[in-house]
């Protein structure tokens, strides 16, 4: 028997109406069977709704089979008794930190656990000081959660897990709303316990390039396994993973187109384990060697600079008399931000700017990505965009008009600049999709059968079926979720569709598919979009504009090809240059004709076969 064995496991539920009858019987886990060994470091993927999070909820008997078994170091999880130990044995990590969040600051957030397993007081401080460095965040350890950001929010979940050190620690997309360097932070976290401690981890995950080092890797869909091996076995089936709503790391999708246009052959192929392996791999293969990569001072000539690109804003809108009465001429269009500053906690012992006298302007059109590590001020930048917050100094202007002055209709401000947040399935709360949808157009001055046909052709546009109207939000997938959440915002018709991770939590296909609803919306119907990504390989693909923040400040912004050039800032701010990317950068600072300015997988493609 293994350290986790499951037998035949089978999990049912019952969906109920409002008035607490049955409607149907779900079976979510179909006789799935699995063996983990101590110290393994094991991968569970699948689609949304495969049933990876209700098999993660049985190892620490969060939930009970209705048929079958589950014994977790010998413990059998049907055995009330026995739980509070599988729960010390097998900590989890949830993929929404505010599910796991109770302290009223980090520190003692992070204490709660240890302290509920008896531990003494000198090991509770030690436990939390060596999580909190693990993490990262040992800088916030006096703040309140609540006034962190969600990547730093998860950050802090799993410190409260670390802190326990359990023999098993279950990641359910807990990196889902880290930036890259956080997320290889985490990553290598879980290796060293696994690795020195012997800590055997189950890492649950929708991006693919996480699971690469596992050591066996389980592909859910549907609530069954069908299949399980080492890494490379399981990506040598593409067909099966494609089927199962997946997609190949990037890194072996390049690995393959190359090897398949005869640029590497079978062996050298084989060999690629990391993106510097494959530039390295390329640039060897062309006889050149590597160029030092351009210094920071370099970097900042190519990128315009940002006060430059804004400067005197208050100038172009001037018009102010001494009595503050303000007369707007020759009025910009889109959204200004001129010399915008916030900061939390004003005047307590933890005040904390989250933007920095930031300046940018966004124009009609455009599709737009905002970037940086946990805490940078994305969120924060993006709720001054349609006046959610008020800044501490500075000013936001809208086609021309200062939005926080008296006069201004903030309403309909909200109406052209559409807000969907971190988790747009908090937003939805109404009985029937449709509800939901037409909430916010029969908010407005327009009719009901206006507001209903706005819905109906929003629910359209972001390509859910009309079966779906009647149906309960509550009762969709994670993905179908995050549209109806997005449509309840297209039915109001905003010129600007503001998202802050969008795709976070999703599956490679419905977050292809949501990014491609978003391209329709900005390529067909003209609207503005900006996103805040972590997912840099999705910001290439669709973005035409990239914005980098640090430290509540705009330290990049420009086309995409422009940013990516920057390899070392970047990194250092913990985000990663998607593959493609940085092999045709590599390729041209060593001399070869490739045309950098491409960003597009597609289009990457196309600059390697000109190589052969």
């Amino acid at each position: 028997m293994g350290f986790i064995d499951i037998k035949n496991l089978v999990f049912e539920y019952f969906r109920r109406d409002e008035d607490g009858n049955v409607e149907e019987m779900i079976e979510a886990l179909s006789d799935v069977s699995l063996e983990v060994e101590q110290g393994e470091f094991i991968a569970i993927v699948g689609e949304n709704g495969s049933g990876k999070s209700t098999l993660a909820k049985h190892i620490n008997a969060l939930l009970t089979p209705s048929e079958g078994e589950v014994v977790v170091d010998g413990m059998d999880t049907v055995e009330e008794e026995l739980r509070l130990n599988i729960r010390r044995t097998a900590g989890m990590v949830f993929q929404n930190p505010d599910n796991q969040i109770v302290g009223s600051i980090v520190e003692e957030d992070v204490a709660f656990g240890p302290e509920n397993l008896g531990f003494s007081t000198e090991k509770i401080w030690n436990q939390v000081n060596g999580a909190l460095n693990d993490t990262e965040m040992n800088d916030y350890r006096l703040n309140s959660p609540n006034k962190l950001s969600g990547g730093q929010k998860q950050q802090v979940a799993i410190a409260g897990v670390l802190a326990m050190e359990p023999k098993c620690i279950i990641f359910d997309e807990a990196t889902a709303m880290l930036n890259p360097g956080s997320r290889r932070q985490m990553l290598n976290v879980a290796k060293r316990l696994n690795k020195d401690k012997n800590i055997t981890i189950i890492w649950i995950t929708h991006h693919m390039d996480e699971v690469v080092s596992a050591d066996k890797i389980f592909v859910m869909k549907k609530g069954n396994i069908v299949a399980e091996g080492t890494p490379k076995s399981i990506f040598a089936d593409e067909k099966m993973i494609q089927e199962c709503g997946l997609v190949l790391p990037q890194l072996y999708q390049y690995v393959k187109f190359l090897k398949g246009q005869g640029i590497i052959s079978e062996n050298e192929a084989v060999n690629v384990e990391n993106d510097e392996q494959l530039i390295s791999l390329m640039c060897n293969k062309y006889g050149i060697v590597q160029e030092v990569r351009k210094s920071e001072s370099d970097t900042e000539s190519k990128i315009e600079d940002n006060d430059k690109r804004y400067v005197d804003i208050e100038d172009n809108l001037r018009g102010q008399t001494d009595n503050s009465h303000s007369t707007k001429i020759n009025p910009a269009e889109g959204i200004l931000i001129n010399n915008v500053s916030y900061i939390y906690n004003k005047g307590f012992a933890n005040e904390r700017t989250a933007l920095n006298n930031v300046s940018l302007h966004i124009g009609k059109g455009e599709f737009i990505a905002v970037v940086g590590h946990t805490g940078s001020g994305k969120s924060t930048l993006m709720q001054h965009l349609n006046g959610l917050l008020i800044p501490d100094s500075g000013s936001v202007y809208y086609d021309g008009n200062n939005i926080h002055e008296k006069e201004f209709p903030i309403k309909k401000l909200r109406q052209k600049v559409g807000m969907v947040f971190q988790y747009p399935e908090y937003q939805l709360f109404a009985d029937t999709v449709e509800q939901d949808v037409c909430f916010g157009p029969m908010n407005m001055d327009i009719s009901k059968v206006e507001a209903r046909r706005r819905a109906y052709k929003a629910i359209e546009v972001v390509g859910l079926p009309d079966t779906i109207y009647d149906a309960s939000p509550l009762t969709l997938s994670g993905g179908q979720k995050r549209k109806v959440a997005i449509a309840g915002v297209i039915a109001m018709e905003p010129e600007y569709l503001v998202l802050d991770e969008p795709t976070a939590g999703l599956d490679p296909v419905a977050a292809k598919n949501i990014l491609e609803m978003l391209g329709i919306l900005q390529k067909e119907h003209g609207m503005t979009i900006i996103i805040v990504s972590h997912n840099m390989e999705e910001v290439a693909e669709y973005a035409n504009r990239v914005i980098v923040m640090d430290s509540g400040e705009i330290c990049l912004d420009g086309p995409v090809w422009k940013v990516f050039e920057n390899k070392e800032l970047l990194e250092g701010l913990g985000l990663k240059i998607p593959v493609g990317i940085n092999l045709l950068n590599t390729l041209k600072g060593t001399g070869i004709d490739v045309d950098v300015t491409k960003n597009t997988q597609i289009d990457i493609y196309g600059e390697l076969c000109k190589l052969t």
